[in-house]
């Protein structure tokens, strides 16, 4: 399995309202809400820590889900969120300042 690493965007304004992240791309002024799963997934996302590891700490334990279907699931999640630009994702660990410089 090849790892992924996330970090949240820096061209989104985000609040947590009620265990859901609200987003707003400010790209486009869209907005998107957040599931319980994916404002965990949201959190973890700091470029350093691999996907696989996010599901494995904070969804697997929480959520009561089989480690395969909830890698499965936040890869989809995750390239849903990478298309609308809240997310980027690399093959190697990386910081927030590359995000913003790219």
């Amino acid at each position: 399995m090849n790892e992924k690493y996330i970090v949240r965007s820096t061209a989104v304004a985000a609040r947590e309202l009620g265990g859901e992240m609200i987003i707003m791309s400010a790209v486009d002024s869209t907005l998107f809400s957040l599931n319980e799963t994916a404002t965990a997934i949201w959190q973890a996302a700091d470029g350093r820590t691999p996907l696989s590891e996010i599901v494995e700490h904070h969804i697997c334990p929480e959520f009561e889900v089989e480690p395969e279907e909830a890698y499965r699931d936040a890869v989809e999640l995750v390239a849903d969120l990478e298309r609308h630009g809240i997310l980027a994702v690399s093959d190697r660990p990386v910081s927030a300042t590359v995000l913003e410089t790219a």
